[in-house]
């Protein structure tokens, strides 16, 4: 076989790798990944704690890269500190480095079992989370199958003229193997592939074992630049948890380098095998990382935010920090527990009533510092989301009676109506509003008309159903539900009446005919949701029947 077949192959193998390897994450993270991020954040009380969580999550989402972008959104969105979030992703590179060690297994008779179980799951439903577990399994399928193929791939490498000359220079230069698979790790974005592949070249005799501890090293410190990389365009303190595994890991690897250059310790010694040694290895420099790094992540984290953090007036940061109602002392008052979290959901109210008000204006006049103020409301809804969430779930630990009871479940519905009605504004909405402005789509003018009424109507009914969670006054709950069928109506005359301007040729209708359709559409969905915060109102009065008035 040529070299050319041979770099090929293996490319080959290891572009399967890096695909099935992010294959099961997705899976993971649409199937379980709201899960899996609520669990975390409830267990990053402490930094041991804050390990022991980013080692197992690291391992069902088999990455470090994810936990880092992850910890980055919590430190930038205020739920943990820094000196967290680093801790978090010193537990995750060793969660990872397990997950390099489960892999090393020999599992080939897997193989066929994944791929079988996988293909069938995904086929064989619609239900999102059984086709979700089908792509993960078809994904531990690919995985494995990719780690046979490297291997044999690889076995090619033992007879090359070539690869004996560039192995030679760099095991007399330690310091260029440690650079070379700093930047393959980086280039594969998969401390899991970069290592599976040493220890597959280990395993043929490619790789010698004075290469192994150098080339380790040089992989764990590119692993942790991906996710200062991926993070650099960030707010600056979203760049402090990755950049601050970077300075411990950067720290670490270079002293073990130095250490080894000095007592060159045989890779022989951590295992019987070459391949194994190299996973030991890994696993043994991660663990040194979390022991040494533990206890600084506080000091790392506090001197990033001097150097990367801008200064800023004390009056002015004061002024500009939001002060939360979710009183953790009120928990033990479950009604006044559940009267702040009543202000919390207004303060959601608050948001999104801003975001349907200025989305028109987008539709109307584009302006892209609108559109990012309009997701970054849509952010901080779903930041207020999650903790009303969480304080309403503490909340019915408690000993509730009978009223607030049904007023927390009230809540805790209502504001997932209200996010899920933000969401389409953040999600289908402002995507409209610039497909419009890129394609320089023009409604016409009876369309324009049309859209501006049911706009208007659907904030008026979002003000009332708003207005509902303080009053719960049945006669507003029962003029909003009326309302519901006057909403309809205008459905469907606005669908009627464009239907007869494309029958009539009009050139405006025709090229904004998709635009207007969804835009109504997407209105109709946000007024059905503001509308369904008045059923349990009338519901509690006996005046509702299957979402019909009495």
């Amino acid at each position: 076989m040529t070299g050319i077949a041979v770099f090929i192959n293996l490319a080959g193998a290891v572009a399967l790798l890096l695909w099935a390897t992010r294959m099961v994450r997705t899976g993971v993270e649409r199937a379980y990944g709201h899960i899996l991020k609520d669990r975390l954040r409830l267990a990053l009380g402490n930094r041991f704690s804050a390990a022991v969580a980013g080692f197992f999550f690291a391992v069902a989402l088999q990455s470090a890269t994810a936990v880092a972008l992850i910890m980055s959104s919590f430190v930038a969105g205020g739920y943990v500190g820094s000196a967290i979030g680093v801790a978090t992703l010193l537990g995750a590179d060793l969660g990872s480095a397990f997950v390099v060690r489960i892999l090393r297994h020999d599992l080939s008779l897997l193989i066929p079992i994944l791929l079988l179980l996988g293909t069938i799951a995904f086929r064989a439903s619609e239900a999102r989370d059984l086709r979700q577990a089908g792509r993960i399994c078809f994904g531990l399928g690919l995985l494995l199958l990719s780690l046979k193929l490297i291997g044999e791939a690889s076995d090619p490498l033992r007879h090359s003229q070539i690869l004996p000359i560039v192995i030679n220079f760099l095991a007399q230069d330690w310091l260029s193997a440690f650079l070379l698979a700093a930047v393959l790790a980086w280039a594969f974005h998969s401390s899991v592939a970069t290592i599976l592949l040493f220890a597959s070249l280990a395993d043929r005799g490619v790789l010698p074992p004075v290469l192994i501890i150098p080339l380790v090293l040089g992989a764990n410190f590119g692993a942790a630049i991906i996710g200062a990389m991926l993070t650099k365009n960030a707010e600056a303190v979203a760049r402090i948890v990755p950049l601050g595994n970077v300075v411990i890991r950067g720290c670490v690897t270079l002293v073990a380098l130095g250490l080894q250059m000095r007592f060159a310790l045989d890779p022989g010694l951590l295992a019987s095998g070459l391949g194994d040694a190299v996973v030991v290895a890994h696993l043994a420099i991660n663990a040194a990382v979390l022991v040494v790094g533990l206890p600084v992540t506080g000091l790392v984290a506090h001197l990033l935010q001097r150097f990367i953090l801008p200064a800023k007036a004390p009056t002015a940061a004061f002024l500009e920090q939001r002060l939360s109602a979710l009183n953790p002392a009120d928990l033990s008052n479950p009604r006044q527990a559940v009267n702040n979290a009543t202000r919390e959901v207004l303060a959601v109210c608050d948001k999104t009533e801003i975001m349907l008000g200025r989305i028109f204006e987008l539709y109307d006049h584009f302006d892209a510092a609108k559109m990012e103020r309009i997701a970054g409301l849509d952010d901080e809804i779903d930041a207020i989301h999650r903790d009303i969430k969480f304080y309403l779930a503490r909340i019915s630990e408690s000993v509730l009676d009978a009223d607030s009871a049904a007023q927390c479940q009230n809540l805790l519905s209502a504001t997932v109506k209200i996010e899920q009605a933000a969401d389409i504004i953040a999600q289908n909405m402002l995507a409209r509003a610039r497909k419009k402005h890129e394609r320089k789509v023009v409604f016409s003018p009876e369309g324009w008309a049309e859209l501006t009424d049911m706009h208007n109507e659907v904030v008026k009914n979002a003000r009332l159903a708003f207005n509902l969670l303080v009053n719960r006054d049945v006669e507003h709950a029962r003029q909003l539900v009326a309302r519901k069928e006057a909403v309809r109506e205008l459905v469907r005359c606005s669908e009627e009446q464009h239907m007869q301007r494309l029958r009539a040729g009009n050139i405006a209708s025709f090229d904004s005919s998709s635009l207007h359709i969804d835009t109504m559409r997407d209105l109709k969905e946000i007024n059905s949701l503001v509308v369904s915060i008045a059923y349990p109102v009338l519901e509690g009065q006996g005046m509702l029947r299957k979402s019909r008035l009495l």
